[in-house]
């Protein structure tokens, strides 16, 4: 048994920093000591009600850490790896991963806020049980994980850069590389720069995407957008804008929606050339609808394509990713903004719902004293 302290969602209260009851690993489960944690719109969209969850619940779950224990049953990791969480565990024996669509997996427990077996090895000093987001509760100086969710990387990637990798990363540059197969040459809109949509953009650039266009609200994102390979930057209430994206790509092959609000969603068939993809990577809140012209689609041969983490497969491309990092290829270190303690995420959230600034990170076992807020510290050199 170990005390962790963590983010608690509690009902009629709101999130609140507590010391829970976390069970040890048992049979294929692994002890985790998080090191740091990104803050992502998906656990935004839980805390304002967004997601209908059952409460108390531990958010988080884009995590990087180090195995402190596992169960008798583990067998590819063990105590002192350096791990990204993956929050979408499979089965590894539905159809879906049996066909290598991971991603798909029909067993999965992960959106139940369950461990595997439905069980949570959460609970507070009264014995109430508590439930980890995602399978995970990241928001924790330490977790308990099915080993299927612990995916090693190379200790040589800083903490902070695998947490991103274990969602905003391998989502969006997988909506690029797997979920739209861009091909070189190919022409491509990104609507939405925070963290997924930054990833996006720079798997357009391993897929060798021209032109490539951004569109955000902030110019600060705009910026750094360009500096990951966007060629061209323009101001999503821009009433030109459809217009203006139609010249610089002639219609463009691949948009790719990275915000989850209805109106950009329903402007992205007509951004496309004919056989063009509209990709729909940003998560809405339950229940949005959206609207299409129908005739256009057939017409045109229109296409729209779900995207579900990046349609990847964690155990083979979080490894990958940290290599291309590691190699230069892929500066994910662009993306991490401030760095926060557990007691600063009512800032970092306000941060967030801003959409101006870039991704914080939380360092659950440390008062980091940074202000989300202002993003403090944002590209100032990514520690260990």
């Amino acid at each position: 048994m170990t005390v962790t302290n963590a983010a608690v969602l509690v009902p009629g209260q709101g999130l609140r920093t507590r010391a829970l009851r976390l069970a040890g690993p048992r049979d294929d489960q692994v002890l985790v000591r998080i090191e740091a944690s990104g803050v992502c719109h998906s656990d935004l969209h839980v805390l304002d009600g967004d997601w209908p969850v059952e409460e108390p619940i531990v958010l988080g779950h884009e995590g990087a850490g180090v195995v402190e224990a596992v169960g008798p049953a583990v067998r590819d990791v063990k105590p002192g790896d350096h791990v990204v969480l993956s929050w979408f565990a499979p089965c590894r024996r539905c159809e879906a991963c049996a066909a290598g669509r991971a991603w798909l997996c029909s067993n999965t427990k992960a959106v139940s806020n369950t461990l595997p077996d439905g069980s949570t090895p959460l609970s507070d000093e009264d014995g109430t049980p508590v439930l980890p987001f995602l399978g995970l509760g990241t928001f924790s100086e330490y977790a308990v994980v099915p080993e299927t969710a612990a995916i090693v990387v190379p200790d040589e990637v800083p903490f902070p850069v695998g947490a991103l990798i274990g969602c905003a990363v391998t989502t969006g540059v997988g909506a690029a590389v797997r979920t739209a197969g861009v091909r070189p040459g190919e022409s491509a809109v990104v609507i939405g720069c925070g963290g997924v949509g930054q990833a996006v953009v720079l798997g357009l650039g391993l897929a060798g995407a021209q032109p490539v266009v951004a569109v955000d609200l902030s110019g600060r994102r705009l910026d750094l957008a360009a500096e990951l390979g966007a060629t061209h930057t323009l101001r999503g209430d821009d009433p030109a804008l459809a217009e203006t994206v139609l010249e610089i790509t002639g219609g463009a092959h691949h948009a790719f929606e990275a915000i989850g609000r209805a109106a950009t969603i329903e402007a992205l068939p007509g951004l496309l050339r004919a056989g063009g993809n509209a990709v729909l990577v940003g998560m809405t809140a339950l229940g949005t609808r959206v609207s299409f012209d129908p005739f256009d689609l057939a017409d045109q041969g229109k296409n729209i394509l779900g995207c579900n983490y990046g349609s990847s497969v964690p155990a083979v491309d979080f490894p990958r990713l940290a290599r291309l990092y590691l190699s230069g290829r892929l500066p994910l270190d662009r993306l991490v903004g401030a760095e926060a303690g557990l007691a600063d995420l009512p800032a970092a959230f306000a941060d967030l719902r801003a959409g101006t600034g870039l991704r914080t990170v939380v360092r659950p076992g440390a008062h980091v004293g940074a202000n989300p807020g202002t993003n403090a510290g944002a590209n100032a050199g990514v520690r260990p």
